[in-house]
């Protein structure tokens, strides 16, 4: 096995730009990368070798003939199996769905079709995307939980069978497992990439993201996908927003931090703790006079966690209403039971939810004139052992439930190292910024 499934997406670009390596070449070493370790991490559930074989070729006679190539050329790249792709079928980790092959591809892969990409094949997503686990190990240690609902996409990514993925997020499902799995995760503001043809769990949390293993890696990915689609009734047409043309100018200012501890600070293990305590204390013996503030939120957000609940269980028992009603006896007791609460949320108790979204919006706001991002915990600390519970995604509940981007940053280690990431969130919209504080704040780390 050739070593090419180890580059960075930037590496493997330089790299086929330069001639020095085939597309065929980087996609038979990840092929070898997943044959030699699928069976214990299980991040898979449709791979055609063929198929990815012949899209490389394809790829390598395209820029062998000097035609135009996009920015993901000749790259392979994992699909979260809730995301319709023409050419695999797309089961949602339920056996409802078992057998079902989309006649067309979500716009987020045409987009990545478009842009060059060779669709490797389909990850491992929990059931239906909530909470019952599926195959896929912690590459770290294969007792624990690789965390869910995108838990296919973030283990593929961190042992190097593929240098980018796709996910989704309702809750935690980008962040937690990117956390776990120790790689970089995005989860960009709402309604920044097209959900058109993924599968509908919520609209109004709903949120697409991505993985990768450095943070020019995730901006080339997010380059591509952010684009404005009409079909998607929650996306406004916008220009793109430039994320690795803007992450590496520098900032007329030294950035300012926040760390947020949320409500649930309380529930993150004492390792976790003592790690951010030292990352604060470093960044703020800086002599760039730019501190890490420790701020907490207004008891307002105390709330938060059940008006999520409530709007997200409520949308999952009216969207999954037909599979409730037609394959109760196929569906796990832990999504039973989530949808069936669902069924009883009020519709003022939802209502009023979606209104005070607005109000958390607007509090978070306020500390982003002061701030230019926010750093808090990805999760309760390092992945859990047991492989029965993603875990809690808490500790992503604010953010998505306001609809900031936030960038997962594994910068931390467990005692037993486990990875644990480092949150870094900026102002709802302000997704390049937040790539360029992050920049920021790892180079000022390293120095």
């Amino acid at each position: 096995m050739n070593s090419a499934h180890l580059l960075s997406a930037q590496e493997a670009r330089e790299a086929l730009e330069d001639g020095s390596l085939t597309s065929e070449e980087l996609v038979e070493s990840c092929l070898a990368r997943i044959d030699e370790l699928e069976e214990s991490i299980g991040a898979w559930v449709h791979i055609d070798k063929e198929l990815a074989l012949q899209q490389a070729q394809e790829a390598d006679a395209i820029r062998r003939d000097g035609k135009a190539c996009g920015a993901l050329h000749g790259i392979p790249i994992g699909i979260k199996d809730i995301i319709d792709t023409s050419d695999y079928p797309t089961e949602r980790g339920s056996a409802l769905f078992r057998g079902r092959t989309p006649y067309a591809d979500a716009t987020l892969v045409s987009l990545l079709r478009e842009s060059g990409a060779i669709i490797l094949g389909k990850t491992v997503t929990t059931e239906l995307a909530v909470l019952s686990p599926g195959k896929t190990r912690n590459p770290h240690n294969i007792e624990h939980t690789p965390g869910g609902s995108s838990s296919g996409s973030a283990a593929a990514v961190a042992c190097a069978m593929v240098p980018l993925s796709v996910g989704t997020q309702t809750n935690g499902s980008v962040i937690r497992p990117a956390s776990f799995c120790g790689v970089y995760g995005f989860k960009p503001s709402f309604g920044r990439i097209s959900r058109q043809g993924v599968l509908l769990q919520s609209a109004p949390l709903d949120t697409i993201g991505v993985y990768a293993r450095s943070l020019a890696d995730l901006a080339l990915i997010a380059d591509v996908l952010i684009r404005f689609d009409r079909q998607d009734p929650v996306m406004k047409p916008s220009a793109p927003p430039a994320i690795t043309q803007v992450m590496a100018e520098e900032p007329a200012f030294a950035p300012r931090f926040a760390f947020v501890r949320t409500p649930k600070w309380d529930q993150v293990d004492e390792s976790s703790k003592d790690g951010f305590r030292e990352l604060i204390e470093s960044a703020n013996l800086d002599a760039d006079n730019s501190t890490i503030d420790i701020i907490d939120l207004p008891e307002f957000f105390d709330g938060l966690y059940q008006d999520h609940q409530n709007v997200m269980e409520a949308d999952l028992a009216l969207n999954y209403a037909q599979q409730y009603e037609e394959g109760k006896d196929l569906i796990s007791a832990v999504l039973r039971e989530i949808l069936e609460r669902g069924q009883k949320v009020l519709a003022t108790d939802y209502n009023g939810a979606l209104n005070r979204m607005l109000e958390y919006q607007e509090c978070l706001d306020e500390i982003f004139e002061k701030y230019d991002a926010i750093i808090t915990p990805s999760t309760f600390g390092a992945a859990p052992a047991g492989l029965e519970s993603t875990g809690s995604p808490a500790m992503n509940t604010i953010w998505t439930f306001c609809g900031n981007p936030v960038i997962n940053v594994p910068l931390l280690q467990d005692p037993q190292g486990l990875p644990v990431g480092v949150s870094v969130v900026a102002r709802k919209g302000d997704d390049a910024r937040v790539f360029r504080s992050t920049r920021w704040l790892l180079e000022h780390l390293d120095n």
